[in-house]
Parts: structure tokens; C-alpha cells; sequence
């Protein structure tokens, strides 16, 4: 537990204190946000708001997990290490399409298919050694099995192991692909991404916690059939999901209406990718549709609007991703702000419950 608190509370000192520094930096380079022409007119008051704000976040993740380790002499184990790296590679790429877009000051970053090839080596990468590093009980930070609460009887290997192997391969992207994009839509609103995540984190914290006071490794026999988490490591994945709710939390101090920093996709390109990640290893696949409920709102108005015009030519929303239709039917950015996280802490709330009353189900 001592390492969670480190680990916490080392990310949110970090984005909290290290922000404005960073604000000065971009400030000096003139790396600011570039407005898109289409959106709300509102918005364009925010031109040139510092932006990239995602690589303290990203740093301050990693500081907090690295410092916990350190203070308590542990070695991270495999599934931690393999959060860090799907967060930092995802990051790596958000950064090159937000560098990309201040540099020529347009909306568009990387082309289409830097970001696909980019996102699918990570995301290749990520699941391929996510299936192996066995501990000495035999379990490795994922399985091929789909999960909910925990994994279920549906394997996708139910064909051979090699068939398994691909199709997680192909599951595990979508999954990586999903995520970091519901966030990077969501990213639209001063303080609406970071706040939600932070509720989302705080969530796997709190998953996490309880993984680790329940898992197999120390179980009873009897319980190896019944209540314990078939999960490696946990605590590390535990202590990555507290470092990065305190990074979001300490970001939102400077990210909160009106913005003085945006993250942009640096930020919700990496913290999409945590929440697949963390999902895949805690073993709550189709858990994390509820938790992060407010996200799959945000991604599936974009394909409700896309797909209502392309066969109708008529368009669902005013706008999408769904908070900028909250804008335009005249509601203060503020007002789209706050009652979207009140939605994101229900939804957080329905998904911790759901995991509980399956434990106690048991």
C-alpha cells in the first residue's frame, strides 16, 4: 500500500509543481494550440494556448511508478513494465502529431497512416509480450481469454494456441485503438478529459488495491476456484493506476476552464492507451466499457453522426464528439464540463459496484 501512496502522490506533485514550468517553456517556443475552423466560435479565444501539455503527464507517470520502486527497493515486475511502455510509446506518437500540427499551425497532424503504422507497432508490441513472461505460477500479464470482471470461459485460442495468439493480437489492438481514440475525442473542453480520467484511474486504484489483497498467489486452494484474481503483478499495475490518477489530478490544476495548458494528443493518445492496457491486464475487458462510459458516449456519437450522413445526409447531433453538440444548444462550456463528470462519476460508480457485487457473488 505504502508503494500505491508513493507512487500517487509523487505523479501529482509533479504535474502540479512541474505544469507551469512547462507552460513557461512552451510559451517561450510558441507552441500553442491550433483551432480547427469548423468548431465552435467560442473556441477561438484559445488559439495558441500552450499545448503538448501531455508530456508531463506522461513523465510524471513514470516518475511516480519509477520513485515508488525505488523507495521501497522492489524490482518492477512485467506487467508494469509493460503499462509504462504502451503509455510512453503511445505518448511518443501523440507528440509527434502535436509537433507536427504547431509546426505547420494546422489542425492536422501525422498523416492517417504514420498514426496507424505508429499505434500498430506499439500496440503489436505490447500484446505479443503481454502473452508471455510467465511468473512461476504460470500466469502471464494476459491471457487469450475474454474477460469481464475477471477472464471467462470464452478463450479465443478455442481453436489452437497459435490461433489464440493471433486473434489477442487482433483483439488487444482493437482494444489499445478503441480507447486511446474515445479519449482523444473526449479531449475537446478545458479539464473534461483530465478530470474523467481521473475518476477512471482512481477506479483501477481502487481495482487494484483489491486484485492485490485477493489474489491467487496467496490463495487458499479452495479459493483458487471461487474469489481470488488470476492477475500478475497487481500491485504494480496498481501503482501504475494511481500514478497516473494523481498526474491527472495535479495536470487538472492547470488544464481546468480556462485552460492554461492542454494536453493534447501527447495526453489522451497515452491515457487512452493506459485504460486499454489496464483493462487487458487487470482482466476487466468489457468492465472498462462501464467505467469509462463516458468515453464510448463521446467516440459513439462520432460514429453515429458519421454513419447518419454518409447513408441520409442528415446529421443526429449539432455537432459531434457529443460535448460540442452540449455547446452549440447554448449550454457554457463550464455547465458541458461539470455535468460530464457527474456522468463520468456514475459511470465509475456502476462499474466499481458491478465489480463488487461479482466478488461477492462468489
Amino acid at each position: 500500500m505504502i508503494a500505491i501512496l508513493i507512487s500517487g502522490a509523487v505523479a501529482m506533485l509533479a504535474t502540479l509543481l512541474g505544469t507551469p514550468f512547462f507552460i513557461k517553456y512552451l510559451v517561450k517556443k510558441q507552441y500553442g494550440q491550433f483551432i480547427r475552423q469548423d468548431g465552435p466560435t467560442g473556441h477561438f479565444t484559445k488559439r495558441g494556448t500552450p499545448t503538448m501539455g501531455g508530456v508531463i503527464i506522461v513523465a510524471s507517470t513514470v516518475l511516480g511508478y519509477g520513485v515508488a520502486n525505488l523507495a521501497l527497493m522492489r524490482v518492477p515486475r512485467a506487467s508494469g513494465l509493460l503499462l509504462i511502455f504502451l503509455i510512453v510509446g503511445l505518448g511518443l506518437i501523440g507528440f509527434l502529431d502535436d509537433f507536427e500540427k504547431i509546426s505547420k499551425q494546422r489542425s492536422l497532424g501525422l498523416k492517417a497512416w504514420q498514426k496507424i503504422v505508429g499505434q500498430a507497432f506499439i500496440g503489436i508490441t505490447f500484446s505479443i509480450f503481454a502473452l508471455y513472461f510467465a511468473d512461476r505460477n504460470g500466469l502471464t500479464p494476459a491471457s487469450t481469454r475474454i474477460s469481464f470482471t475477471r477472464d471467462t470461459a470464452w478463450d479465443l485460442a478455442f481453436a489452437g494456441a497459435a490461433v489464440g495468439f493471433v486473434l489477442f493480437i487482433l483483439w488487444a489492438n482493437f482494444l489499445i485503438t478503441a480507447w486511446s481514440n474515445a479519449v482523444n475525442l473526449t479531449d475537446g473542453l478545458d479539464g473534461l478529459a483530465a478530470g474523467a480520467s481521473t475518476m477512471v484511474f482512481a477506479a483501477y486504484t481502487l481495482i487494484g488495491v483489491w486484485q492485490t489483497n485477493q489474489t491467487c498467489v496467496y490463495a487458499h486452494p479452495y479459493d483458487l476456484l471461487t474469489t481470488c484474481y488470476q492477475v500478475r503483478d497487481p500491485r504494480d499495475l496498481t501503482m501504475v493506476a494511481a500514478a497516473l490518477m494523481g498526474a491527472c489530478f495535479g495536470f487538472l490544476w492547470w488544464n481546468a476552464s480556462p485552460a492554461q495548458i492542454f494536453m493534447g494528443d501527447t495526453g489522451s493518445l497515452a491515457l487512452g492507451g493506459a485504460l486499454a492496457g489496464l483493462s487487458i491486464l487487470t482482466r476487466t475487458e468489457f468492465l472498462a466499457v462501464i467505467i469509462g462510459g463516458l468515453f464510448l458516449a463521446e467516440v459513439m456519437s462520432d460514429v453515429i453522426q458519421i454513419a447518419s450522413f454518409k447513408t441520409t445526409g442528415k446529421r443526429v447531433f449539432k455537432m459531434a464528439p457529443l460535448h460540442h453538440h452540449f455547446e452549440l444548444k447554448g449550454w457554457p462550456e463550464v455547465n458541458v464540463v461539470i455535468r460530464f463528470w457527474i456522468v463520468a462519476g456514475l459511470c465509475v460508480a456502476l462499474g466499481l459496484g458491478i465489480f463488487y457485487a461479482e466478488w461477492l457473488a462468489q
